[in-house]
């Protein structure tokens, strides 16, 4: 407990005798103006009686108050300084133990331990403020070490896949049990694909949370835009029978880059597609608001989401359903690439369910014109 030594000898040490020296400092000039100013005025009251100067008697009751006086004075202050060093020293320890809690819950944190929390300390608003930022620090830490985990194991998962098929089809070939043909090198290019897709969607998930990304912004109708991105998926839902519609007025106008907004409604409506069984429903709706900017809405009547999922949907290799393979359920990455295209732009979007089996609805809100890329 280096740490606890080095703080008590230290700021514990220095408030105490800090405190010391006020208090014996305060004590010793009461002391002193009190036997300097209180037997002048007690003589004052003495001749104002019409005792005598020099007289045996008078001499005698000065000196008795002079004694009396320092006397107690001295008494009084000796147990003031006593009392309040010994209060000090409480309130000092006090002091130095919530220090001592913090600066031992941040070496901790330091030392990866990111469960650390820095216990109430009833000293007052300030060290309660510094404890709550250094228990939110502690639970950020944990929150990204916990994904960073995550992460690296559904990246593994994602990897081992596509580089599987691959090994197989290739040991296939060397053992002779199947000759080299267009099935085979479509599926190692497709897995080879894979690989690759996955590879730009981490670089890209990364600029995006860097900030790193670049914006062409230009002025965009998002009614056309939206039409096209559901002219472009159109086969894929035609192919699990679910229908998509786009209702919008005439014309939506934003500044926006218009290839990263089409990359947004790509992914949003996939991740509509993916969670909506046949027979079900997807539509866009697009409105201007009316301080300025627009509102894009992507809605549909599928699985819906549970309420512990919302918060999370966002996170990189997030699935609200661990158990979907790659092909149907993603590799997570789309929903925080379009978050990251999104707030790129100045805007927010948001996810809402009302529960499992209720659908969901993406709302992605941009500003009158986007923020300096």
């Amino acid at each position: 407990m280096t740490a606890e030594r080095g703080l008590r000898g230290g700021l514990g040490r220095r408030l105490l005798i800090a405190q010391a020296l006020l208090l014996v400092a305060g004590a010793g000039t009461s002391w002193l103006v009190a036997s300097l100013v209180g037997p002048g005025i007690f003589h004052g009251h003495l001749v104002e009686a019409r005792a005598q100067h020099g007289d045996p008697e008078l001499v005698h009751i000065e000196r008795a108050f002079r004694d009396s006086l320092l006397v107690a004075m001295g008494v009084a202050l000796l147990v003031s300084v006593v009392t309040a060093l010994a209060v000090t020293a409480w309130f000092t320890h006090r002091v130095s133990s919530s220090t001592t809690a913090v600066v031992e819950a941040t070496r901790r944190i330091t030392a990866g331990q990111y469960s650390a929390r820095v216990p109430a300390s009833s000293l007052g608003d300030e060290f309660d403020s510094l404890g709550a930022t250094v228990n939110d620090l502690a639970q950020r830490l944990e929150d990204t070490e916990r994904t960073r985990r995550r992460l690296l194991s559904d990246l593994g998962h994602e990897l081992r896949t596509p580089i599987a098929t691959i090994e197989m089809h290739l040991d296939a070939v060397e053992d002779g049990v199947r000759d080299p043909d267009d099935s085979m090198l479509q599926v190692i290019r497709g897995s080879a694909a894979r690989l690759h897709r996955l590879a730009d969607d981490v670089a890209a998930v990364s600029r995006a949370q860097e900030q790193q990304l670049r914006l062409s912004p230009l002025p965009t109708d998002l009614t056309e835009a939206a039409r096209a991105a559901a002219r472009t998926g159109q086969d894929a839902f035609d192919r699990k029978e679910v229908s998509l519609t786009v209702h919008a007025p005439s014309a939506v106008a934003a500044v926006v880059d218009q290839q990263r907004m089409q990359q947004v409604l790509a992914n949003l409506l996939a991740n509509a597609l993916r969670h909506t069984p046949a027979g079900g429903h997807v539509r866009i709706d697009i409105r201007a608001l009316p301080h300025g900017g627009a509102e894009l809405r992507v809605e549909d009547d599928g699985e819906g989401i549970a309420p512990e999922h919302l918060p999370h949907l966002f996170e990189r290799f997030y699935r609200s359903d661990p158990a979907r393979s790659t092909h149907d359920g993603g590799t997570g990455i789309g929903l925080t690439i379009s978050r990251a295209i999104v707030e790129a732009h100045g805007g927010t979007i948001d996810a809402a369910s009302e529960g499992l089996g209720r659908g969901s609805t993406f709302v992605v809100r941009l500003p009158q014109t986007p923020s300096a890329a």
